[in-house]
Parts: structure tokens; C-alpha cells; sequence
């Protein structure tokens, strides 16, 4: 089994684009079965650093449909990747192992693991000082754990769940004070 080396590359707009082509292609393959589309990820926030892999998160309306779309999937280079660790959404990857050009992430519309993303990246987007934040701890992270994209992931475990915490309250906030 090959080290995946953790590398984070200077933004790039072009990742813009990459999205869009992959939505296109996903959108093809499985037809209207999707509810939405979206860009996910350090490579869907302006000028963050970012391991070059696009994450893409589908919606749909019930896992247990995500199976049958495993064929058409991959006639578009996406593998199925079991990982019992995620409950609540189905992984596949596109490229060679280690060295992936792209996530996809399908999870229930709507639901927690939906909201959890949709909330960090558009607090993020909304919130330059977390983005610089954010930068600092994946730069440190990928220093210390450049060998070990398993760890430099949990790591940033805490500070995502903080920025989704903060983010729901400072949004229940705004709902409950009607601003």
C-alpha cells in the first residue's frame, strides 16, 4: 500500500471549473435521481490551501438508492469506497489511490451530514478571519502529519466542529432576534 503524502497547494480557480465538469459528468451518469449538487471542501473556499482533490457532495433522497447507481458511477472513474465509519453517506473516489482527483460524498438531503457541510464551507466563505485561521492549522497539520493524511485529517476535526457550532448558533441567533 502506497503513503498518501499530504501536500497542500496554493488556491487555485481553476478548482472552480473542475467541480463544474464533474457535476456535469454526475449529472449525466445519474440522471434526476440527485436533489442537489454541491461544491464541498478547502477547494470550494477562495484562497485556502487545499490538498488539488475536488469534494463533491450529492444529495438524495435515501441511501439505500445509492447502491444501484455503483455501476453508472463508475463508468465515469468513480470507485465505491466502503467505510463503515460513515454512517450517514456513501464515498467514492475518483483517481489512483492516494493520489485522488476527486471526492464524492452522497448523504440525505437535508440532513445532519448535509447541513454540517454546507454550514462550515459558507461560514468559511462568509468569514475570512476563520479561513485564516483554518489556513494556519492545515499548514501546521500538514508539516506534522505529512505522512499520515489519516491524522492530519482528524486533526482538523475539532476546529470543523467549532466553525459548525459557532455557525448554527450565530444563524439560530439571527432567526431568534429576527435580524
Amino acid at each position: 500500500m502506497s503513503v498518501s503524502i499530504v501536500e497542500l497547494h496554493p488556491h487555485n480557480p481553476e478548482w472552480v471549473s473542475k467541480f463544474e465538469r464533474e457535476k456535469t459528468r454526475i449529472l449525466e451518469a445519474l440522471g434526476d435521481k440527485t436533489l442537489a449538487i454541491e461544491h464541498i471542501g478547502s477547494t470550494s473556499i477562495k484562497g485556502l490551501a487545499a490538498k488539488p482533490i475536488i469534494d463533491i457532495m450529492v444529495g438524495v433522497d435515501n441511501l439505500n438508492q445509492v447502491a444501484e447507481w455503483i455501476p453508472s458511477l463508475l463508468d465515469i472513474k468513480y470507485e465505491y469506497v466502503p467505510k463503515p465509519e460513515f454512517i450517514d453517506r456513501r464515498f467514492f473516489r475518483k483517481g489512483p489511490w492516494g493520489q485522488g482527483i476527486c471526492h464524492l460524498h452522497i448523504c440525505e438531503y437535508d440532513s445532519t451530514e448535509w447541513q454540517d457541510k454546507i454550514l462550515f464551507r459558507d461560514f468559511l466563505r462568509l468569514h475570512p478571519e476563520a479561513v485564516s485561521e483554518y489556513a494556519s492549522l492545515k499548514e501546521e497539520l500538514a508539516h506534522v502529519h505529512k505522512l499520515d493524511r489519516h491524522a492530519y485529517t482528524e486533526r482538523k476535526g475539532p476546529f470543523i466542529r467549532r466553525m459548525i457550532d459557532f455557525a448554527r448558533f450565530a444563524g439560530e441567533n439571527k432567526l431568534t432576534k429576527g435580524i
